[in-house]
């Protein structure tokens, strides 16, 4: 199976967000070019693009348009209407992992496209923001998660939410050797203590101005966070 460490050249690796918002098919594929753009500039070890404004075909078209061996980062998907699709998706068009916001449960199909595609890296998330709770105890979701990706992810409870650090240290304690990566709330004043213990994040809102999704990427934001981030490494 493909690996969460064999990715990234970087120690606790940093993913930012191409969430594909703008007026019209032409806008998105602008704006996501420029934002990986700006993402390779400053020194993120990868993106991911993301149906979060956008529809299902207009994703595949910005993914027909974005040839990841032409940026100095490593590129994923998150198919947020279609998650079944995404790993087929990623063996398609080239990307190297895919980000599924809820792995727990999922249906025989997923089973089988990792099984023909082990290469690509899976993302998975364990009691992310907004996913109904299974009922179940944490060891029993997390037991699950191992089996079912490669990296486990955790948010706490919404977008732009910092990840509480005592759900982070109750992750790690469970997870072993596998990655634990913090989906939400990072910023460039928790971003030490959070990364202290988890090994890489991801940072979407953050990088806008006000927080707020449909906005550009904001260069200076990437550029403060990074800086905070080389502390680490």
């Amino acid at each position: 199976m493909g690996r969460f460490e064999d990715l990234f050249s970087s120690k606790k690796p940093i993913i930012g967000m191409i969430h594909l918002a703008g007026e019209g098919l032409g806008e998105k594929i602008r704006r996501a070019r420029e934002e990986i753009d700006i993402y390779g500039g400053e020194g993120v070890d990868g993106a991911i693009i993301e149906d979060y404004h956008c529809y299902d075909e207009e994703l595949e078209e910005v993914l027909k348009k974005i040839n990841p061996s032409r940026y100095n980062l490593v590129l994923g998907i998150n198919s947020l209407r279609h998650p079944e699709l995404s790993i087929e998706r990623a063996n398609h068009f080239g990307e190297r992992f895919v980000q599924f916001d809820n792995v727990l449960g999922l249906e025989d199909r997923y089973v089988i496209d990792r099984s023909n595609h082990p290469e690509i890296v899976v993302l998975g998330g364990v009691r992310f923001k907004y996913t109904p709770p299974t009922g179940r105890s944490l060891d029993e979701d997390i037991a699950e998660g191992k089996q079912r990706c490669d990296t486990i992810v955790t948010t706490g409870e919404g977008t732009g939410i910092e990840t509480p650090i005592t759900k982070i240290i109750s992750f790690r304690k469970r997870l072993g050797d596998v990655p634990l990566i913090v989906g939400a709330g990072v910023n460039s004043e928790n971003i030490y203590e959070q990364l202290t213990i988890a090994d890489g994040a991801i940072v979407g809102s953050y990088f806008k101005p006000n927080g707020d999704t449909t906005l550009p990427v904001d260069r200076k934001r990437v550029k403060d966070l990074m800086d905070a981030v080389r502390t680490l490494r």
